[in-house]
């Protein structure tokens, strides 16, 4: 465990990582007192945490990140939104980022985590990076935060969102069939335009007989996909519409 004096030393070194100069430093600073170093050292005069900034870097990563994905994937249903979220926002993930910008080294932590290595452990570094999403956030708006999150989140966003994970809707769909209702979607050719070297296929899904979705593409394959996205869009609002209207029952 290096001395506070060290701590603060280095924190100027931590804003060339960060790519960004804090207006007040003391919000970075906040961002890298962990709760086990405030507890062990009440008496030394630090009494401040991470764990508020962390509260509100949560919800300041969530958004960029949904944001970016509803304007990078318009056709993209709810629920495919929601796990390429979850992918992004995980623990483990969040630690890999943090461990890219060598986060851990700038922490001040208490003998104990010192002790059994909590500068690498997930936890710590996942809510210290949130902790610095926040202070960014503070120190110079969503804009400031937005940048810091695309940018140092980049790789993991181009992983998570690759093609095939995107644009498998079928099996999504298939998935969703198989749990909730034990069948199998069908698709069915409904529409074939064009000449042979750029021709334009309709598909529809059929689930149970009944058509749940249609889409359109120059590919068998990209129109029955289009027509699993369309399916799982309209099998999310009518989840959605049930939920409203059993609620509405239930209050009157």
């Amino acid at each position: 465990m290096f001395p506070r004096s060290q701590w603060m030393h280095n924190l100027p070194i931590l804003e060339e990582r960060l790519g960004y100069r804090f207006r007040s430093l003391e919000r970075l600073e906040e961002a890298t007192i962990h709760k086990s170093h405030t507890n062990e050292f009440k008496k030394g005069g630090i009494r401040r945490d991470n764990e508020r900034l962390e509260f509100l870097g949560d919800t300041v990563l969530g958004l960029v990140i949904a944001e970016y994905l509803m304007k990078t994937w318009p056709d993209a249903p709810e629920g495919v939104l929601s796990k390429l979220k979850g992918r992004i926002v995980s623990e483990p993930t969040l630690a890999q980022v943090a461990r890219n910008i060598g986060l851990g080294n700038f922490l001040l932590i208490g003998r104990g985590e010192e002790i059994t290595q909590g500068r690498e452990k997930n936890s710590i570094l996942s809510d210290a990076l949130e902790a610095v999403i926040a202070a960014i956030y503070e120190d110079g708006g969503l804009d400031a935060a937005r940048m810091f999150v695309l940018r140092e989140f980049r790789d993991v966003i181009e992983a998570a969102t690759r093609n095939d994970a995107i644009t498998d809707y079928k099996t999504e769909l298939q998935e969703y069939c198989q749990r909730e209702l034990e069948t199998l979607p069908k698709y069915k050719i409904v529409g074939q335009s064009g000449p042979d070297h750029h021709k334009v296929f309709d598909v529809a899904v059929l689930i149970r007989e009944s058509v749940w979705g249609e889409g359109r593409g120059y590919s068998k394959k990209e129109a029955e996909q289009k027509a699993a996205a369309a399916a799982l869009d309209r099998i999310a609002q009518t989840t959605k519409d049930i939920q409203q209207s059993s609620r509405s029952g239930s209050s009157g």
